[in-house]
């Protein structure tokens, strides 16, 4: 019997050395991956299909917001979400001939018609307007957030969900709280006054947050979707650090000062990318700011019982590559 205990310890402690070298192998593999040499954006004119020279994160703004939009086989949902966000933006500028704005969607490799109908948009608005980003091969909602992030105009960013699960008139409130600390941050009050203040140099970063809607949901979803939020937010504080209550809701708007630093520098590609944004806030010493914004669950969720392992795999890789300084900082 003692021998049968020494042979099955002997295996579990290979198999957990295993582990922690593939984890390890994996993060030092990574620590040269933050340039995502892989996934060259590619943005075409639908109309004469030739590309066209993304802009870059280190240009100056061209425009005052930029809404980045990613999708992976979104063909039923994102018409729905895009017209709503179109005709608030179109109302917005009407009220307001200083606003302006572009509409990014990021095709993440999409099996369905999610490429038809981001061009749809793109031709019916034009590519000042609307821009469809395709990425060639599925890489993940991360990458392709910060894709869409390192080729924007905006002073502003904000990336959210292409199923309209948050309202699009939501991103005001995270807007205003912006306004209020940038002002704070730059000289007081009287900033709104002076010339020389842009929004976009002062790093802030505004979290949409669904903590305030935590009992009405833990009620209403699958008994999965609870287990997994709890088991993660758990795992959360022990890698990331507390401060923020909810990491994952998709509507998250950056200053563009904030966003150049964030997404030069993030390095996990799918689920878990958000809390590297966390860490990596804490790190710059951006502020972060938590506002709850109104949520809807859509069907359709990608979310499942088999994201755990994926998440779980993620965080590790996160732990392992900063605690170890194997991931290396870019200021």
């Amino acid at each position: 019997m003692e021998f049968l205990f020494t042979i099955l310890a002997a295996l579990i402690l290979i198999v957990v050395l295993g582990l922690v070298s593939v984890i390890v192998f994996e993060a030092y593999r990574r620590s040269f991956n933050n340039a995502h040499v892989d996934a060259p954006a590619i943005f075409e004119d639908p109309k004469s299909l030739k590309q066209v020279p993304c802009p870059d994160i280190f240009d100056p703004a061209k425009k005052y917001l930029s809404l980045i939009i990613p999708a992976f086989n979104e063909e039923h949902r994102l018409p729905g979400a895009l017209s709503e966000t179109m005709n608030y933006l179109k109302k917005r500028e009407a009220k307001d001939k200083s606003f302006s704005y572009e509409v990014l969607i990021v095709d993440d490799g999409s099996r369905d018609g999610t490429k038809r109908v981001a061009f749809d948009f793109v031709k019916k608005y034009g590519i000042d307007k609307v821009r469809a980003i395709l990425l060639g091969k599925n890489h993940g909602k991360g990458e392709a957030i910060r894709k869409g992030m390192l080729h924007s105009r905006g002073e502003l960013l904000l990336m959210l969900d292409a199923d309209g699960a948050t309202k699009v008139t939501d991103l005001e409130k995270l807007e205003n709280q912006i306004h209020a600390v940038a002002r704070k941050e730059h000289r007081g009050d009287s900033a709104a006054c002076d010339t020389t203040f842009k929004i976009s140099d002062i790093p802030i970063v505004a979290f949409g947050s669904r903590a305030h809607l935590e009992e009405k949901a833990i009620a209403t979803r699958k008994w999965y979707r609870n287990f997994l939020m709890k088991g993660f937010h758990l795992v959360v504080l022990l890698t990331a650090g507390p401060g923020i209550r909810d990491t994952q809701c998709g509507f998250k708007m950056f200053t563009r000062s904030a966003a150049r630093k964030l997404f030069t520098n993030i390095r996990l590609k799918r689920w878990c990318f958000d809390v590297e944004l966390v860490f990596l806030c804490k790190w710059f010493h951006i502020p972060v700011l938590e506002v709850s914004v109104n949520w809807f669950e859509i069907p359709g969720s990608k979310v499942n019982l088999l994201s755990i392992p994926n998440m779980l795999w993620e965080l590790a890789l996160m732990s392992v590559g900063y605690r170890t300084q194997m991931w290396k900082i870019n200021s």
